[in-house]
């Protein structure tokens, strides 16, 4: 048996989150991933999910953790690594997709959606992914934070699963508008 990592803490608390909303039927999880790079040394998670279709599907979250040598390391051997530099914890990086949107006023009203919502703290991008063989447009938006996020904030990402869940709710409600006029 092994002592779990701050990571693995962190992914079980997501996947429960997760896992229990799916379960009750408030979103739909469409998509899960649990990498280990033995290159690298490196771990990642992440989970993708959308509203029930009767709510509206046409934006999916993903959330994703992943923690690398240097966290692991940080985590376990904290002696060899500067205070001054803790390294433990995780990269949190949260995306939205949603089709069709190219516009570039569009485009901006999204952004300060996205603002209102995370703040102007965050960086906050929208990359947009054409499939000419599939006429497929695709906006991807990610949310990422500055910092490493540890085991001392663990129970903020149920708070985080909320506001995906608004986000969803709110950038829907943005296209829903769009396609009606």
């Amino acid at each position: 048996m092994f002592d779990p990592t701050s990571f693995d803490n962190m992914k079980v608390v997501i996947e429960g989150a997760l896992y229990d909303l799916d379960l009750a039927g408030e979103i739909v999880i469409s998509d899960r991933n649990d990498i280990v790079n033995m290159a690298k040394m490196s771990r990642s998670f992440d989970v993708n999910f959308s509203l029930p279709e009767e709510m509206g599907d046409t934006v999916t979250a993903k959330i994703e953790i992943e923690a690398g040598l240097t966290n692991l390391a940080a985590e376990l051997m904290p002696e060899q690594v500067s205070k001054n530099q803790n390294q433990s914890g995780c990269q949190v990086k949260l995306e939205f997709f949603h089709i069709g949107i190219t516009k570039a006023d569009e485009l901006k009203n999204i952004q300060n959606i996205l603002f209102d919502i995370w703040g102007e703290s965050r960086i906050i991008r929208q990359t947009i992914i054409t499939r000419p063989s599939l006429s497929l447009t695709t906006n991807v938006i990610t949310v990422e934070f500055d910092r490493l996020i540890s085991e001392d904030q663990i129970d903020d990402f149920v708070e985080m699963i909320d506001v995906m869940i608004m986000t969803i709710k709110k950038l829907q409600s943005y296209l829903n508008e769009i396609e009606t006029t």
